[in-house]
């Protein structure tokens, strides 16, 4: 077995690793269920290259994510459900009946209208699922993925409400929407009540992920660069500590405010 350029290269290697005499004893344990989660961190893999605009490394990380729809096909196929051209024909199918305005006689000036063609057909296709599957009510929030981080779904939610007029007309009403949450997480705090604490803070999220949404901002993208962010400085006051030989846990609050501030000041000011 060689490496190939070509997509039934991969199909075969992953058909002889599923081989139940000759294949991997681990590859071979394999269901479904058992894989799905690296399904999910290949994404995110792919995500975190392109952030570091590391172009090498993409191409391998798309390697790994593109194994995975191979990965499920074959083993769909073993069951006699499907195989990786009827996931490839379904994709192809999509594609060309959510862009009438490229493959139709539709038309569409800009990508704004493109957009729109697409919402269009995934509009509609959602009718038709829903009349497959005999829901005479179907809910335009039907098709958002549960599994989705809940920040992203959050989004997405809001979006979808959004299509049929279930909006704030400005960003200025969803900030004080957000204001509003915050100082409803504030009472149930002075309360003590744990539930409350826990609804409102997930109210004051999703409001949070809306007011995000309003002003063309990506939240998931956003909490994460603050992530990275924060792990960048607070790796800065523990290298802080170190130059001082005072151990983090001893350095005291106002100590460890003081290294932050330093570092903040730095990205503030471009000096990093």
């Amino acid at each position: 077995m060689q490496p190939s350029r070509d997509l039934s290269r991969l199909v075969e290697i992953m058909e002889a690793l599923r081989d139940p005499v000759s294949g991997c004893p681990w590859d071979i344990e394999q269901d479904f269920a058992s894989i799905r989660h690296y399904t999910i961190e290949e994404a995110y893999e792919v995500a975190d290259a392109i952030e570091r605009q590391d172009f090498d490394d993409l191409r391998v990380e798309l390697g790994d994510l593109l194994l995975q729809p191979v990965y499920h096909a074959q083993m769909a196929r073993e069951r006699g459900l499907f195989d990786i051209g009827d996931v490839i024909l379904a994709i192809t199918e999509k594609l060309i009946r959510r862009h009438p305005h490229v493959f139709g006689e539709q038309s569409a000036n800009d990508a704004g209208g493109a957009k729109g063609r697409w919402e269009d057909a995934k509009a509609e296709e959602r009718a038709e699922k829903a009349e497959k599957s005999g829901n005479t009510q179907p809910s335009v929030l039907d098709d958002v993925p549960r599994p989705l981080p809940a920040l992203v779904r959050a989004e997405k939610l809001s979006k979808r409400a959004a299509k049929v007029g279930f909006d704030w007309p400005d960003w200025r009403q969803v900030m004080d929407k957000c204001q509003e949450e915050l100082a409803e997480v504030s009472e149930a705090v002075d309360q003590d009540d744990k539930a409350a604490m826990t609804e409102e803070i997930g109210d004051l999220l999703f409001s949070v992920a809306n007011l995000a949404r309003h002003i063309g901002v990506d939240p998931e993208a956003a909490l994460r660069d603050a992530n990275l962010k924060f792990t960048r400085r607070f790796t800065y006051v523990e290298q802080r500590c170190t130059e001082d030989n005072t151990p983090i846990g001893d350095a005291g609050l106002c100590q460890l405010e003081t290294y932050w501030n330093e570092i903040r000041a730095a990205d503030k000011s471009g000096n990093i």
